[in-house]
Order: structure tokens, then sequence, then C-alpha cells
């Protein structure tokens, strides 16, 4: 027993797991009197500048905001999260069964079938987070696990997120987020990440899982990434010929080093593993990943019924509360019918009519403000997207009030990482400004940036080429934006396969970075720290 406790209130029992960047515990969660898994990460232990640390604190809890919005059975769910002393932690369900290596390395060979079942559940929790939008970076056997039920839950989702600087850079120790033999082309050089960079680790994950080894293998993990970039992976049925011809072509398919040849997405891949689920038969024991498919919704194997129902909780309000309405004769219903739980429909005639409240705008964006300073932004966006048309028909669609008010949702999307939602409206604002002042317009440029950084978060790697190549011309006069749009352009280049045109882009910014900034600038050092990176995995390392 460790005795410590977070956050006041989770008391850390047994490490469970562990690695460089911090541990998991299983800890006692106080208050509601259960068993939680506690992850803590300790930013201490990076290399790099002093605010590093703080900077991870702050990336931490926006990420963990976002990924509380992803809804779905296959993802653990998250409970709490915060800093406390150096570390962050992160409150977690606990989750009964083992992690996927361990099973695989319990059933080994995998029943192929098995596999199948594996990767369409984890298919089904891509879609839901690849929707958000959100890419794990980090997909991996370790970080699955599998339930008792057969049904597997993934794990990490947004840790890798939160150790990586930035979206489309590498950490401070110039190593790229993930595990190497799991890991894309495009995230082992360095380049921007999309849904298409889980697929590859999915791919990864089931050949591993078909084959009994990972495709690509080496003692360094330079070597390993050089493997994922150059060497072409071994087909599966010269390993384990009882493996379909389909699936053998969708593993091939989604281990494209071109992120464009690999399938559309999450979906496209389940709809090509469908045809491959057992249909019939019993499950082989408990935790068998076809159980979810064969008995869909079955009771947990060994889990005795239970012998009395649960007591139902307190009604919110007195039982002998009178009906705010009369009703003159009981209805019944027979206890089979579902409806016998729900009241009586009331009468159209009793319920007088009543006007709409008018919304009270400027009390409304008061309250905004407030939900902004304590944080609280998923809040605000619902907030602000409620009054937004209320706000339009009090005083016009161009209106200054509306403007500033579709502008702070647009921006308050973002921070919240509702990268989907916030696009239409930057267009919108960019469109409406282009149109009014020019589409050199200090604002307009600014929602366009945004617009293409939505894009980028999207995985939709060439349109946000395109608006960032298309805005780059008007920021000669702004060096710090320009170096910035153009070191984008160059790891989005590197993301689509275009790695010589990237460096090349790379390699230019490089001299004029030193030029404009000196060569000790963190902006030079960082692309001297990317492309050493790169040049460790050319063609000739």
């Amino acid at each position: 027993m460790n005795g410590r406790v977070i956050g006041g209130r989770y008391e850390l029992a047994t490490v469970i797991g562990q690695g460089g960047m911090g541990q998991v515990w299983t800890a006692y969660d106080r208050r509601l009197d259960r068993r939680v898994a506690v992850k803590l990460l300790r930013p201490a232990t990076m290399t790099g500048p002093a605010t590093a640390a703080d900077e991870l604190r702050r990336r931490f809890v926006r990420e963990c905001r976002v990924t509380a919005h992803v809804d779905h059975p296959g993802l653990v769910t998250v409970h709490d999260a915060g800093s406390e002393g150096e570390d962050l932690y992160l409150v977690m369900q606990y989750v009964e069964g083992a992690d996927l290596a361990d099973h695989l390395a319990e059933h080994d060979p995998y029943p192929w079938e098995w596999a199948v079942s594996v990767a369409a559940q984890l298919c089904a929790v891509l879609a839901a987070v690849h929707a958000v939008p959100i890419v794990h970076r980090d997909l991996k056997p370790r970080n699955v696990m599998v339930r008792p039920d057969g049904s597997v839950i993934v794990l990490d989702l947004g840790v890798a997120s939160v150790l990586d600087s930035d979206t489309t850079r590498l950490t401070h120790t110039g190593s790229p987020i993930g595990s190497p033999a799991y890991m894309a082309p495009e995230q082992a050089m360095g380049g921007a990440v999309g849904p298409s960079t889980d697929l590859y680790a999915l791919g990864a994950l089931l050949h591993e899982l078909l084959s009994g080894n990972v495709p690509f293998a080496g003692s360094t993990a330079l070597g390993v990434l050089h493997r994922h970039l150059y060497e072409p992976p071994v087909p599966l049925r010269q390993l384990r010929p009882e493996v379909p011809e389909p699936l053998e072509a969708l593993v091939l398919r989604l281990l494209a080093k071109d992120p464009r040849e690999r399938p559309s997405g999450a979906h496209e891949v389940y709809e090509h593993l469908l045809p491959l689920l057992p249909a019939r038969g019993a499950p082989a024991g408990p935790m068998d990943p076809t159980r979810p498919f064969l008995r869909p919704h079955a009771p947990w194997p060994d889990r005795p019924a239970s012998a009395a129902p649960v007591a139902p909780l307190a009604p919110a309000v007195p039982a002998q509360a009178p009906s705010p309405l009369p009703v003159t004769a009981p209805v019944t219903a027979p206890r089979s019918d579902p409806r016998a739980s729900y009241p009586p429909p009331v009468p159209t005639a009793l319920v007088p009519p009543t006007a709409p409240a008018r919304p009270d705008v400027a009390a409304a964006v008061d309250e905004v403000k407030r939900l902004l300073g304590e944080g609280a932004l998923t809040q605000a966006v619902d907030m602000l997207g409620g009054i937004l048309p209320a706000a339009a028909a009090e005083h016009g669609e161009r209106s200054p009030v509306v403007r500033i008010l579709r502008k702070q949702y647009a921006s308050t999307l973002m921070d919240d990482g509702q990268y989907r939602r916030a696009l239409p409206e930057l267009r919108r604002l960019a469109a409406d400004r282009d149109a009014e002042a020019g589409p050199a317009d200090p604002q307009a440029l600014q929602f366009r940036y945004d617009a293409a950084l939505c894009l980028e978060q999207l995985g939709e790697t060439a349109a946000a080429l395109t608006e960032f190549r298309a805005v780059l011309p008007y920021y000669e006069g702004d060096p710090a934006r320009a170096f910035d749009i153009r070191q984008r352009i160059a790891l989005l280049l590197v993301a689509t396969g275009e790695h010589a045109a990237g460096q090349d882009l790379l390699q230019r910014l490089l001299f004029d970075a030193e030029r404009a900034f000196g060569p000790y600038h963190p902006l030079p050092a960082e692309l001297r720290r990317v492309l050493e990176h790169q040049r460790q995995l050319g063609p000739h390392s």
C-alpha cells in the first residue's frame, strides 16, 4: 500500500503500470467508495525550457476536457483530472480484464476470428474519436484492455497529445510521440498527424495479432522507424496461410506508407471486417473477443444474476406531492406494458398557451464572460450557441454585437477542441470580413488562418495546405506568423509523404530563421532538431 492521497480523495494502492513519463496505480476513491485507476505524469522529467512543465499542465487540462466529449462504451471513462505538486493526475475507471498484449501472449497463436473481432470493436472506438476530432497517436496492445465479456476498452486517449508540444511538432527531446513499433511514417518523420495515423497503428496491431510479431522490428527505435518508412510489410499469408485473403489485403492497405492510400476512415475498415465477423456459435470462454458478436448484450460470464431486485432510488419529490393538474380518472395498463410506469398524457386544452420568453442577450454575455474566466469552456460554448440566434433576431446578423458574439463563439469552440463546429463559423466570419475590407484585412486573414488550423486538426491535409499557402503571401510583414505558416506547410508535406519537398522547405526556413533571429533562438534550434531527426530516418541511415 502506498498511502499517498491525490486530489484530497484518491488513495494510491499499488502500481499496475509504469513507463517513461509516469505510472498507473490502483487507487481508492474515498468520496464515492470505489476502486479507480490513477495515471500520474511527471512533467519535471522532460528536458527543455523551464516553461515546458507549465505548458504541459495547460495542455493536460485542455486535452482532458476535449477527450471528455467522447462518449463511447469502448473508451475508458475519465472521472477526474488535475495537478498536484509536480505531478499531473488522471483518474479513470478501473477496468477488469487483461491488456491485449498479455491476452495475445496467453493465446498464441491468436485465432484470426478473435483478431477481426478486436479490430472491429476498435474501429467503432476510432470512428467516435475521430469525429471529435481527436487522434489517439499511441494505439497499441498495451493501450487496449480485453474485459471478461470479450469487449475491448481503449486507454490513454489524449495522453499522447498532451505529451506533444504541438500537433505538428516533435517533443522537446526531439522524439516523436508514440511507440515506434506502431508508428505511421508521417508520425515518425514529425509531420502532421490525422485519423489515418491511427489506422496505420491499427494495421500494425492487427499484423501482430495475426502473425505474433509486429510488422517491423529492430534493435533501435531509429532502425524500426526507418523500416516503417522504407520497407514493405511481409504479407500475412506468407506467415500464416489460414488468414483469409481479404483480411491480408486490408492489413496491407492499413500499412500503406502514403496516408492517401489507406482506407478513408474507420467506418470503411469496419465494412471490410464485417463479412469476416463470426455470426453463430458459442464463445470459447471468458475474455473471448468474439463474444460481443456471438451473444450481443449477454450477461457477463460467470456472474450470477441478482437474487433480489435492486431498490429504486428515493424520489426527488415527496411521494404524496399533489399533482399539478387534476386527473379525473386513473389510467391503468397491464404490468407487461412498458408504458405503465409513465403518467397519462395531459390533454392539450388543459395546458395554457405561453409566449416564449425573450432571452436577455446582455445578461447572457455577462454569464459567458464569467464562465470563460472560470475556464468552463463547454458551458460557454453552449450558451454562446444558444444566444446567437436571439442576438441576430434582435440586432441583425451583420450588427457589431452579433459579429463579436460569433467571433467569441468560434474562438471558444477552438479552445474547447471542437474544430468541426468552429470551421463553418470561421469561414463565415472570413467571408463577411473579406467582402467588407478585402482579402488583406488582418481580421479576415486571422479567420482564414484559424480555419486552416481547424482543417489541420481534422486531418484534412490537402485543404489545410491550400489554405495556409493562400494566406502566406499576406504575412510578409509579420516574420513570426510567416515562419509559423511555412513550418506548418513543411510538416504537412511530410505528413502526405512528400518528404523531400518538406525537408527542403524546412532547410530554407532554418536558413531564414537563423538570419532573422540568430542561431540560438528557439525556432532555429527546434528546426535543427526536426531536420536532424529526419536525416537519421533517411534512406541511407
